[in-house]
């Protein structure tokens, strides 16, 4: 899978909200802390993983979780890679007990 390259446009995009400008902020669901990517495929997995970073940034929060599953850690490693090269990933790690632990990942957003 080849995930489309990640430019200043596409963040700004996001940010901003116009890469969908018929959605209304009426029209969004609150945001939780975490994404369940269980029984997706990664094809299916990152573009969600991805949406869900920029609401977080949006919404204020700066600690998320992605629930990938144990499984055979195909997903857990194409998200992580995916998340070592997104711009507003800080950092991220295996989740703690409480979130998931091997089955999640913890994420840092940027602040800025």
């Amino acid at each position: 899978m080849v995930a489309a390259p990640i430019t200043v446009r596409t963040v700004r995009n996001k940010l901003l909200g116009e890469d969908n400008p018929q959605m209304s902020k009426a029209q969004k669901q609150p945001f939780r802390e975490e994404i369940d990517l269980h029984r997706l495929t990664v094809d299916e997995a990152i573009p969600k993983v991805d949406d869900f970073l920029y609401e977080a940034f949006q919404a204020g929060h700066f600690r998320v979780w992605v629930v990938h599953g144990k499984g055979s850690g195909i997903l857990r490693q194409e998200v992580r890679r995916y998340l070592s090269k997104h711009p507003l990933v800080r950092s991220y790690r295996e989740a703690d007990s409480e979130h998931g632990g091997y089955g999640a990942t913890q994420i840092e957003l940027s602040e800025k």
